[in-house]
Formats: C-alpha cells, structure tokens, sequence
C-alpha cells in the first residue's frame, strides 16, 4: 500500500514552486536553436549554390571563410577567387560546429528540464535519449563538457588549416585552452566518478 503524499508547507512550496523560473530561459535557448537552424541552411545553401556557379553564393561563401591576419608578424595570404578543397571543408566544419553547438543545446534543453523543473515521463518514448534515462547534474556537466572539447576542437582544427595566417601565439594560446577544457573534462569526469563510488559504498 503506497503512502500517502504529504502536503508541503506554503514556504517550501512557494520556494519549490519559483524552479519554474527557469521555464523562460529553456524557452529562449529554443528560440536560439530555431536561429542556428536557420543559420544552418543560410550557410548550405550558399554552398549548394557555390558549387552551382552562383556568384553571389560563391562571394558569400569566401568571405565567410576569409581569415585576415590578427597582427602584423603573421603572414598574408591572398583570399581565394574560387570554390577549392579547403574552402569547401572550412564551410564544412562551419556547418559540424552549428550541429555541436545545437547538439549541446538539446542537452542543455531537455537535461536541464528535466533535472532542475520537472519530470518528462519519457521512459515509454521510443525516442528518449539513452543519457536522458541516467540524467543528474553531474552526468550533465560531464556530457556538457565532452560537447566542449568538441566544438573546441573544430575550431582549433580551422585555426591549423589556416595555421598560415595566424601567428605562433595565437596558436599557441589556442591549443592551451583547449588543453584545459580537456584537463577540466577530466576533472570533472574524476571528480563524478568519486561522488559515484562514494555513493555506492554508502549503501
């Protein structure tokens, strides 16, 4: 026979109750979803119409791939007039970007959801994500930070096919950071795996 529920106080209910101020802030990030998307297929279609032979989609495609030199020890290098292979695969990991960044937003949307607001009773949905069925705040950040290191590096991998333009310190100081969002990753995923043993040893 399954306990009754007991009625919260008014002050911890209140209190309880203002989690649901986070409602419009998980809306906003939605409609920050919605602006990537549309950012998305902008990009493919320019690219779509590039390979095409439409010039003013070529002439957008260059120069949202041009890279000017950030100071004057760096070396100039003449923008491309054309479509080339490493036009085409900058314009891509743009593209890869957009979808990591959307990907960390999803996990953000819904993991935050459902942990800090409220349930989402999807353990029948066919669709539930597999991480969504394990989610807490630990598991979130570790997954947060593994989409990190990822978009990190997509844009670290940009800065190398470009290496030409920028200076040594830039790049650098590039590969430093994302060496400590790798370190803090690994941290992070430490730290939960101690919580998680010590959790487990208590019972």
């Amino acid at each position: 026979m399954t306990e009754p529920k007991q009625k919260l106080r008014p002050l911890p209910a209140f209190i309880f109750m203002t989690r649901w101020l986070q409602l419009p802030l998980y809306l906003g990030l939605i409609l920050a979803q919605c602006v990537y998307v549309f950012h998305f297929w902008v990009e493919l279609k320019d690219l779509i119409g590039a390979a095409m032979g439409d010039a003013a989609s070529l002439q957008h495609i260059l120069e949202a791939v041009a890279v000017h030199a950030p100071s004057a020890d760096a070396v100039a290098v003449a923008p491309p007039n054309k479509l080339t292979e490493t036009t085409i695969m900058l314009v891509v990991l743009g593209l890869i970007d957009v979808v990591m960044i959307s990907n960390l937003l999803v996990m953000v949307i819904i993991g935050g959801y459902e942990t800090f607001i409220s349930r989402m009773n999807l353990d029948t949905h066919p669709d539930q994500p597999e991480w969504l069925s394990h989610v807490n705040a630990s598991v979130l950040k570790t997954k947060l930070a593994m989409a990190i290191i990822g978009i990190s590096s997509i844009h670290l991998l940009k800065t190398f096919i470009n290496a030409s333009v920028y200076d040594v310190k830039t790049l650098v100081a590039q590969t430093v950071i994302h060496v400590v969002f790798l370190l803090s990753a690994l941290a992070i995923s430490y730290t939960d795996r101690i919580t998680t043993m010590t959790h487990n040893e208590s019972h």
